[in-house]
């Protein structure tokens, strides 16, 4: 047990005992006996602690203002929820760390749920970061983008979007009102003349001096004060400058303002709700129907709304609803910057010790309230509605998936219907770029974090051999996945469940699936059991689905055996089902193939030269013109080039000597 840490010291310590693990070899006991062990030498501090199953896995992690009460509590079976019971029985040990503050303590319990993700938590299930639009400073003539991750101090970042989509919108909309470029530091460098954008009036072309870096100066300082929210500034001047080209006859100018206030009017048009009285917050509200919730989330900067997004939480029926918004809530700050304001549709419990907690990590004071009238009350009704409607559509969705697989279960002739579908397909081009493509559907539509693609790398597979391709791709996946069945103690796939947490535990990478379906013939079927039968996999179903003759959709032969295929009517719904599967695994493999073909294509042979970066190879481009010119200098050529040295230049020349 530790005590008095620092932030750091704690996660530190955390993952020295991360990394020693506690089988359950190593403990006696299990359940309220193995609990009860800790009471005796547990301090009455503030605290996180860890339950941990016999496999050495974390399931559980809980903050408390008084650990040793806490965990006394668990030190009985009665009194419980039927899931806290099975989380109890199933401890065989357990882990804490002490913090100066329960605010900390809470801090510390969001971060480690998101890093471990055990299985009794409320999960919060999408760790994707927000975009945000960005104006670099770090050139004469800055740059508008999208920017995702960490964020400079001396750069300006507005957002966030609740979609990448949203961003990309208003970055194009942005451009039609202020004319920034959107273009990198080398093509600006490298321009002799106006790019297209310029011509079609997105931007005001400071790369060849079609406008002065002053006047672009303000430019960029209209850009930012209207995403600051100072909107109405922006467009009393912009007004007065069309007035004053109009009176002076220029009226090719006066349409460019003109055009400019359109595109501003078209900004705020597209961002619904723009509420008066509330500059920044984020709303929060959450639908619970069928044992499923939705959260949605709405995101408001500077008196403009800038999107929302649904979450699905993995969630325990049993779990109130406020305390799922609360783990939720506190998960969400764990990696992105908050408000000043939280607006919520329920109360959380420890709700002002949330909002000590957000304000702790942020820096300043921030609200998280439940609004009760007002323009704000209105927001969370509005975000309320959105996660109704959500949730709606994913049950609808959802009801309809289940019948897809239960009607494929039976086509195929499965004791049951799959819960995880693989599917794979190869691409390339006379083989050369070769990629393998796996994707994954199951009850909630395609699972695209599950996607993976395999590049061809075995030098055994011949070019244009796809049966070779597709042995190369399945025995990767499944020697990994057997390599992760062992280490966890699963010699073989886990059984059916009916249970929704048991389903779930499986849906990961290493999750085992109820059927592989192949894009090709009969030939790519054999390969595929071969590689099963080699792994001692062949109790594992899978079927392969060829086109038609001159490749009609709608004749696809499904082969369940070498030698035996049957066609599908050609209305049938599960045979759009498995068109869908197939087209969609399809799109993917042809996706990554063109992906590698284009950084083959693009790669440059200074990219194999250890240390030459970007900043050098620019500047060898720029002095020379090409890569050709550059293999044919001599040493004291290269020295001429800013930042080569006559080591470089040595390195350089020796590369393309033995090159040739």
């Amino acid at each position: 047990m530790s005590t008095g840490m620092s932030s750091e010291d704690q996660q530190q310590n955390l993952s020295a005992q991360e990394r020693s693990g506690s089988p359950a070899s190593d403990h006696k006991g299990k359940g309220p006996e193995a609990i009860g062990r800790y009471l005796k030498t547990l301090t009455t501090a503030p605290g996180v602690y860890r339950m941990i199953d016999g496999n050495g896995d974390v399931i559980y992690v809980g903050k408390a203002k008084n650990l040793k009460n806490r965990v006394q509590s668990y030190a009985r079976l009665s009194g419980h929820t039927v899931r806290i019971q099975r989380m109890i029985a199933s401890t065989v040990s357990m882990e804490f760390v002490s913090t100066a503050s329960e605010s900390e303590a809470l801090l510390l319990e969001a971060n480690l749920i998101k890093r471990l993700k055990p299985r009794y938590n409320v999960l919060m299930r999408d760790d994707k970061s927000f975009p945000y639009i960005m104006i670099s400073k770090e050139h004469e003539a800055p740059r508008l983008l999208k920017h995702r991750g960490a964020r400079k101090a001396n750069n300006d970042y507005y957002g966030p979007f609740a979609s990448a989509g949203a961003v990309n919108m208003t970055i194009n909309v942005l451009q039609k009102a202020f004319l920034l470029r959107t273009c990198t530091d080398s093509v600006y460098q490298s321009r002799t003349r106006p790019c297209l954008l310029y011509q079609i009036k997105r931007c005001a072309g400071p790369c060849t001096g079609e406008i002065s870096l002053s006047d672009y100066g303000q430019l960029v300082l209209d850009t930012n004060e209207f995403m600051s929210g100072r909107s109405d500034a922006v467009r009393k001047r912009i007004v007065e400058q069309m007035e004053a080209a109009s009176s002076a006859m220029d009226f090719e100018q006066a349409a460019i303002y003109r055009d400019r206030l359109q595109a501003l009017s078209h900004i705020q048009a597209s961002q619904g709700i723009n509420p008066k009285s509330v500059k920044d917050a984020d709303v929060f509200a959450l639908f619970q129907q069928g044992g499923q919730r939705c959260i949605q989330t709405f995101f408001f900067r500077n008196g403009q709304n800038w999107g929302n997004r649904s979450y699905f939480p993995r969630v325990d029926k049993s779990i109130p609803d406020g305390e799922v918004l609360g783990s939720f809530i506190a998960q969400f700050y764990d990696n992105r910057p908050s408000p000043r304001s939280v607006f919520l549709n329920i109360g959380v419990p420890d709700q002002k010790l949330l909002a000590e907690a957000l304000s702790v990590r942020a820096g300043f004071k921030i609200d998280v309230l439940v609004p009760q009238r007002g323009e704000k009350r209105k927001l969370v009704e509005h975000a309320f509605v959105n996660a109704r409607e959500a949730l709606g559509r994913r049950l609808a969705e959802s009801a309809t998936q289940r019948k897809l697989l239960d009607a494929l279960g039976t086509c195929l002739g499965m004791e049951d219907s799959p819960n995880r579908i693989e599917v794979y397909d190869n691409s390339h081009i006379q083989g050369e770029h070769a990629v393998g493509a796996m994707i994954v559907a199951g009850p909630e539509g395609f699972l695209k974090k599950h996607y993976r693609k395999f590049n061809i790398k075995s030098e055994k597979v011949e070019k244009g051999d796809d049966y070779g391709m597709m042995k190369e791709v399945l025995h990767r996946r499944f020697s990994r996945l057997i390599k992760a069945a062992v280490e966890t103690g699963e010699k073989e796939a886990p059984d059916r469940s009916d249970d929704p947490e048991e389903i779930d535990k499986t849906s990961s990478f290493e999750s085992w699936p109820d059927l592989l379906l192949i894009d090709g013939g009969a030939g790519h079927l054999s390969a595929a059991r071969e590689t099963l039968e080699e792994l001692g996999l062949s109790s594992i179903r899978a079927v392969a689905v060829a086109k038609g003759p001159d490749r009609d959709a709608g004749r696809e032969h499904i082969h369940v055996d070498a030698n035996k295929s049957f066609l599908l009517e050609s209305r049938d719904p599960v045979l759009y089902f498995i068109q869908r599967l197939r087209d969609e695994a399809h799109r993917f493999a042809i996706g990554s193939h063109r992906a590698r073909r284009k950084k083959a294509l693009t790669k440059n042979p200074l990219d194999d030269i250890s240390g030459i970066g970007p900043k050098r190879k620019r500047a060898l481009l720029q002095h020379f013109g090409s890569t050709k010119a550059i293999a044919r200098a001599g040493v004291e050529d290269l020295l001429s080039v800013e930042g080569i040295s006559r080591e470089f230049a040595k390195r350089i020349h020796a590369y393309f000597t033995q090159a040739n």
